[in-house]
């Protein structure tokens, strides 16, 4: 009889693993709000400062385990993502700053990491440094994947506030949902699912990942004093 670790891909097998936290991170509140264009503007302007330093040091992850890639398609498949991130979330990340209002020359060195930030970007860091291909590819795989599944549904019907819909299409496209595949199956074809230590120890990475998720959408609805303080003073 097959077992569902034989049946599986490993990446399936995780995210069925760490339900709880999955949907906690793709139905959260502040979803819902992109997804009715009710969240306020300051609240989404609060997430992009903080985003724009996650996603450096997210580049700076998939960066590390391009160099642990075990062969060309993986290292093509890597650098493809590393791309994304680089070319076109992070410029567009910073439009989307400056359309709402903020300054994005204060993330350019001058920004300081609030806790949830500072805690997900070094869990991946941790992964991707320690770990190999397979471990740094479970750290990173949350934060695309559940982007991805989260904006499709919503690109259907999107909300008449023209930064929230711009927003859900650069994730609920063809394109982004094909890297998604490709990355996916990468992480399946590393990774034996019928290794149940090995398995184990990739279900706590990706399911930390996956909580940091939900908390980085709870860190938006937060004041920034915490920021403030660590830097002596105001921005």
């Amino acid at each position: 009889m097959i077992s569902e670790r034989e049946s599986f891909g490993a990446s399936s097998i995780l995210r069925t693993q760490g339900a709880d936290a999955w949907d906690a991170a793709i139905s959260h509140p502040m979803v819902r709000g992109i997804a009715h264009g009710s969240l306020p503007h300051e609240t989404f302007r609060r997430y992009f400062t903080q985003n724009v330093l996650y996603l450096e040091d997210y580049a700076r992850a998939i960066g590390i385990i391009v160099g642990k890639a075990p062969d060309r398609d993986a290292v093509t498949t890597l650098t493809r993502f590393l791309a994304q991130i680089v070319e076109q979330e992070i410029p567009a990340n910073l439009a989307f700053l400056e359309r709402l209002g903020g300054d994005a020359e204060t993330t350019d060195g001058h920004g300081t990491m609030l806790p949830a930030t500072y805690a997900y970007t070094r869990h991946m860091l941790s992964a991707c440094a320690l770990g190999d291909c397979a471990d740094g590819l479970t750290a990173v795989l949350p934060c695309q994947w559940s982007y991805g599944e989260l904006a499709r549904p919503l690109l259907a019907h999107p909300p008449a506030d023209p930064i929230y819909a711009d927003w859900i299409a650069m994730f609920g496209n063809d394109d982004y949902e094909g890297l998604v595949a490709q990355t996916t199956a990468l992480l399946d074809r590393l990774v034996d699912p019928s290794d149940e230590r090995r398995m184990d120890a990739l279900a706590r990475i990706f399911q930390r990942s996956t909580w940091f998720e939900a908390e980085f959408w709870d860190m938006a609805y937060g004041d920034t004093s915490a920021a403030v303080a660590a830097e002596g003073g105001g921005t």
